[in-house]
């Protein structure tokens, strides 16, 4: 019998049924080649009743058992003595991913006749290769085709499979136990992914066919494993005669993987040509972005198999991808793969609709409000060429599933793509922050701008400012989110945007050449500028990035001269972060229990040792008497505190759920904080009376503990003084240099120095 889904496998073990035992020669390969190191810690994936994850923990390592179906953890659990040593947990590896797993990496990953079952083999493998700690391995023990029926040719693998599963790796063993294939797999090794054309002349009638993006709700894309040409190929085919390339498209589909495709999801994105044996041969790139049904195999001669794979796993796949099918994917993905053989491209251009004229009623009275408020607020100007694009671009398109009257709202951030944790990863930027930025960046006509961190919306507006001889390159690393806006830029008609899969940080110095690009524009937070960013701008280019600066954020118009970067407004803001390599957390400190959060976010972490005792002391109070109105904006005081000291600033947070009241909880923002001297200090406020206008006042203080905590809070709060009396309507000079610069080469200023640059922060300040 073989199973397909969670709940035949399910009523198997609730049946009281099971499959073959572990043999006494699988057990001695385990040892021999598998033996459990100090601490060791190993995954069971499909561990059915356990009796290999019992094995396992027997042999000294901690077992995490995973399986899909409930009642064979149940049986599983029931026949285990040691619970400290065996962890069983319902889990679906290919549904669920890695993320569930609750330990971050194994020494040992241990599929038992379960590798046969899996649909999506090359995405889960990269996946659990990622989970294997240095040296780790990876053993697959299955049935072989060679040694079942026929009927049950579905639970074993061929040698063909069986070379797919070991292709990757460096160190690879095929070992027999009792005619079981027991596979090790050691030392993943990923390749650079290659093309090939296929086997034989074609025939003239397959000189024209159509080629078929199609990608899950989680962004994944199908492909196949064609046993005829050994290589991973796209849904598609032939056209027949009379037949459009769209309808090829849906048929082909259909016809190879019991897909439907609503129309209304297809889109024709380009023509490609190329020769092949000598021979012209043109294939159409089709778009499918909505479709019914599972994928299955219908023609086995054709495909042996479907497989839903990860885009930002394409160019380390072992095998090689159909030369075709890599033009149409890069086609979707500009610049995922590399060294693709030479291919003519000709874009068509989609049916995009602009706005008014198909626009909703109720979502243009909504437009015509956002613009209205941006202007009376002063986030935009009026009869501007932002303001023209602001109008002209459809934001709702960008955001389906949002509701019109939050897609419109000047400051909303609608979020559109979370990590497992909750944690925001992608979002569309408010109105009112895009329209700064973009009045910032001064783009002008023919212009070649650059947006990190994409989305499609921001670059339809960029799009708009430059105009039809300007160029928009927006970049992101996570395919689903360059899917999801080249997919709404077309739909609305920005098919110009060059929407590139790719790091942000390195990805400028491959797609533009130095010194070319007018404006850069982060939409994304950044901890640091890297070189690419300020080598690929242009003399007098602007580059717009919200950096992070002591833990808080700011968007900064930078104008690059005689290579140089210098910058004098900021705009408080709030962004996800830079994803991939650059991405850098700030350094936390958790006291009394998780009670307090000590963040630094920059420069060298101050020792925190002393600071549970030090919280135990009584608290010193300091009162500045400067005081600031009710709902405005101090974030400047915060750069101030920053940059005028010299080691030990940091930022302060207090759980609310854990709150004892040793320190006074801030509001909003986590606090600025100092320490040293095994003392710290930190900024509060308190709510004085209204003001002879009526007007709510709050006054800047300063709470301390510690051995030193009169010094410390005096130091803060001569600080805060100190910037009422000289600064508080001052914005600092800042000027960006290289990390390898010295301080002679500086202007005068405070330092600040980051893995890349070095920040000089120089303040203008007034006599007290």
């Amino acid at each position: 019998m073989v199973y397909t889904t969670p709940d035949e496998w399910d009523a198997h073990y609730a049946d009281g049924r099971t499959f073959r035992h572990l043999t006494d020669a699988e057990r001695h390969l385990l040892a021999e080649h598998v033996p459990a190191p100090n601490g060791g810690l190993a995954l069971d994936v499909g561990c059915g009743l356990g009796e290999l994850a019992r094995h396992l923990a027997d042999s000294g390592y901690t077992v995490d058992a995973i399986d899909y179906a409930p009642a064979a953890l149940t049986q599983a659990q029931a026949h285990t003595i040691d619970s400290s040593t065996v962890t069983y947990l319902l889990c679906d590896i290919e549904r669920d991913g890695p993320s569930s797993l609750p330990h971050p990496a194994y020494d040992l990953i241990t599929f038992r006749l379960s590798w046969a079952f899996i649909h999506d083999r090359t995405r889960v493998m990269n996946r659990l290769r990622e989970r294997l700690r240095p040296g780790g391995t990876l053993c697959v023990i299955t049935p072989v085709t060679s040694t079942v029926p026929d009927s049950k040719r579905d639970i074993a693998l061929d040698d063909e499979e069986i070379d797919l599963l070991r292709a990757g790796w460096a160190v690879t063993e095929r070992l027999d136990a009792d005619g079981l294939a027991f596979i090790v797999l050691r030392d993943p090794a990923p390749t650079q992914a290659g093309w090939c054309s296929g086997k034989g002349r074609p025939v003239p009638h397959a000189l024209t066919g159509a080629g078929v993006v199609v990608t899950d709700p989680e962004g994944r894309i199908l492909l196949g494993w064609s046993a005829r040409r050994k290589v991973w190929e796209l849904p598609g085919g032939k056209n027949d005669p009379g037949e459009g390339f769209d309808t090829t498209g849906v048929r082909e589909l259909r016809e190879e993987t019991g897909l439907t495709a609503d129309p209304a999801g297809v889109r024709l994105l380009a023509l490609l040509m190329d020769s092949s044996l000598g021979i012209p041969h043109v294939t159409a790139a089709v778009r499918v972005t909505a479709y019914s049904g599972e994928p299955t195999v219908t023609e086995s001669d054709l495909i042996r198999r479907w497989e839903w794979m990860e885009p930002a796993d394409l160019p380390q796949l072992a095998q090689p991808l159909f030369t075709p099918s890599a033009h149409v994917i890069d086609t979707v993905w500009p610049g995922l793969l590399t060294s693709l053989p030479p291919v003519h491209r000709y874009p068509v251009a989609p049916a995009g609709i602009r706005q008014p004229a198909q626009h909703s009623t109720e979502a243009a009275k909504l437009q015509e409000a956002m613009v209205r408020r941006l202007i009376a607020d002063g986030y935009l100007d009026a009869a501007s060429p932002v303001e023209a694009a602001i109008r002209n671009v459809p934001r709702h398109r960008f955001l389906p599933g949002i509701a019109l009257a939050d897609a419109y709202d000047p400051m909303q951030a609608p979020v559109t793509k979370r990590a497992p944790s909750g944690q925001a990863t992608s979002s569309v930027s408010a109105p009112w922050l895009q329209a700064v930025m973009l009045r910032d960046a001064d783009l002008l006509p023919g212009d070649t701008v650059i947006e990190v961190g994409s989305g499609g919306y921001n670059a339809a507006l960029a799009q708009e400012l430059v105009g039809p001889h300007g160029t928009v390159i927006s970049i992101d690393i996570d395919p689903f989110v360059t899917d999801r806006a080249q997919r709404f830029l077309d739909d609305t008609g920005y098919h110009h945007v060059r929407v590139h899969l790719g790091d942000g940080e390195q990805a400028p110095a491959q797609l533009a050449k130095p010194a070319s690009v007018h404006a850069l524009i982060a939409t994304v937070e950044a901890r640091d500028i890297p070189p690419a960013w300020i080598n690929c701008l242009a003399e007098g280019g602007r580059l717009v990035v919200p950096l992070r600066i002591h833990g808080y954020t700011w968007s900064i118009p930078f104008t690059k001269r005689d290579g140089i970067l210098t910058a004098d407004s900021y705009t408080v803001c709030g962004f996800v972060p830079l994803q991939g390599p650059g991405r850098r957390p700030d350094h936390t400190v958790r006291l009394r229990g998780g009670e307090i959060s000590v963040r630094f976010a920059d420069g060298t972490p101050t020792d925190t040792s002393p600071l549970e005792a030090a919280l135990g002391m009584p608290r010193t109070e300091r009162w500045t008497g400067v005081t600031i109105p009710g709902n405005t904006p101090f974030d400047m005081l915060m750069l101030w505190l920053a940059t005028h000291v010299d080691n030990g600033f940091a930022r302060l947070a207090v759980d609310a759920d854990l709150d004892t009241g040793v320190l006074k909880r801030p509001g909003g923002w986590d606090t600025a904080a100092l320490i040293r001297d095994s003392s710290l200090a930190h900024l509060v406020t308190r709510k004085l009376l209204p003001d002879s206008s009526g007007t709510s006042l709050w006054e800047f203080g300063i709470h301390a503990h510690g051995p030193h905590a009169d010094a410390l809070a005096d130091t803060m709060a001569g600080l805060v003084t100190a910037w009422d009396a000289t600064a508080r309507d001052a914005r600092p000079h800042l000027t960006v240099h290289r990390a390898a610069d010295t301080d002679a080469e500086l202007r005068e200023g405070h330092v600040l120095d980051k893995p890349y640059t070095r920040l000089v922060f120089t303040w203008n300040t007034g006599t007290p």
